[in-house]
This record gives C-alpha cells, structure tokens and sequence, in this order.
C-alpha cells in the first residue's frame, strides 16, 4: 500500500492537455509521464523493454499492453516518482485502464477531463502555426505573428503542421471517441472522474484544474 497521488489526464487531442501536463507537473511537484517519452527512451537507449518493443513495431503490430506496463511501471519506480505522477497520453482504452487499476493498489487517483467541443478543436488547429527554426508555437487568432509568416521569437518561417489539417484532426477525433472516449464513463463509474471546461483561456484551465485536484489527492 502507498499514498502516492496518480493524476490522469484525459481529453480529445488538440484540448491542451500537454501545455496543462507541464504546468500540473510543475505546480504539484509530479513528474510527467509521458507514453511516447516512454517509447522514445526505451528505444534510444535500446533497453530490455525496448528491444522487446521494437520487435512487435517491426513487424507491423501493436505493442501489448501489458509491454506498455511494464515500461510505464518501470518508469514510476524511480526515486522522483515517490511521492506521485501525472500520466498524459495511458491509458487510452477501457482494457489499458483496467490493466492500470489493477496494478494502482493504494495509490490516490484521480482523472481530470479537458472537455472541448469537437468544432473548437478542429478550428484551433487550424490556426496553430509552427516556427520550422525555434519551435516556436502562435496562433492565427490567438497570438497572431506581427509580421505573416514570420516567427515573432527568432524571425523564423512559420508553417502549420500537417497533423493539423482540418482532415487529419477529424479523423483523430474519430479515433478518439471510439477508443477513448469510453474511459469517461469508467472513471466516472469509480468516482475518480473530475470535469475541467477545457475551452476557457490556458490560466482558467490551469485554475480550475487546481480547484478540482483539492481533497482529490
């Protein structure tokens, strides 16, 4: 039995949850965990898990979850873990979510939802523009380039990624209500689940997220 706090966040892709993870992270004092970043590492530093992974992508299929597991669980053993995490990107269908219940024995969870109209996130997306030279990251409504084109930070191109084509981001959206979607209601059947209106400015979000964690974990 432990008392480490799991904050999981959920949400349609495009409602903010990376740019929320990281102030979460910051502001409680959690390490964000990330799937992809668990991927990434594994892979590049060629790891027993990561090996086993790459076999699976190699040959074209899924790698299984309990692979996935293996490398989130090995992660949150580290000492920074101790007190707790923030999970962004797991579980993402109701069979990971499960699998993940089961291994939190103890620990005080909660799942906080971004939730976002789907014709708002398509329309956000289109506007993002990326800096090709900084990364830098504006918005054609939001936070307009002074100059078109052109990278307020470091006068770099700016270009909207291809992930973000009106297209690309409904067909995301379709994934994501049929995969994951369906972990609302499993959160919310535990009592876990805590609602955040994800269209509000970044700092309302930040606040209410906040507001929802008090006596949560």
């Amino acid at each position: 039995m432990t008392d480490r706090r799991v904050v999981i966040l959920l949400g349609p892709p495009g409602a903010g949850k990376g740019t929320q993870a990281v102030r979460l992270s910051e502001g409680l004092g959690l390490p964000h965990v990330s799937t992809g970043d668990l991927f990434r590492e594994n892979l590049s530093k060629s790891t027993e898990l990561g090996l086993r992974a790459k076999g699976f992508m190699e040959s074209g299929k899924l790698v299984p979850d309990e692979l996935v597991l293996e490398m989130l669980f090995d992660r949150v053993s580290k000492p920074d873990c101790a007190e707790g995490y923030l999970l962004d990107g797991f579980p993402r269908t109701i069979p990971q979510a499960e699998a993940l219940d089961a291994r939190l024995v103890g620990e005080k969870t909660v799942a906080l939802l971004l939730e976002v109209d789907d014709s708002l996130i398509v329309g956000r997306a289109a506007g993002r523009l990326l800096c090709k030279s900084c990364g830098n990251i504006q918005h054609l409504e939001f936070s307009p380039p002074a100059k078109e084109g052109v990278c307020d930070q470091c006068g770099g191109e700016l270009h909207r990624r291809k992930d973000d084509e009106p297209d690309v981001v409904r067909e995301r959206l379709v994934v994501y209500h049929e995969q994951t979607a369906p972990l609302v209601g499993f959160y919310e059947n535990k009592g876990l689940l805590r609602r955040v209106k994800g269209d509000q400015s970044p700092d309302a979000v930040y606040a209410d997220l906040l507001k929802n964690l008090e006596g949560a974990v």
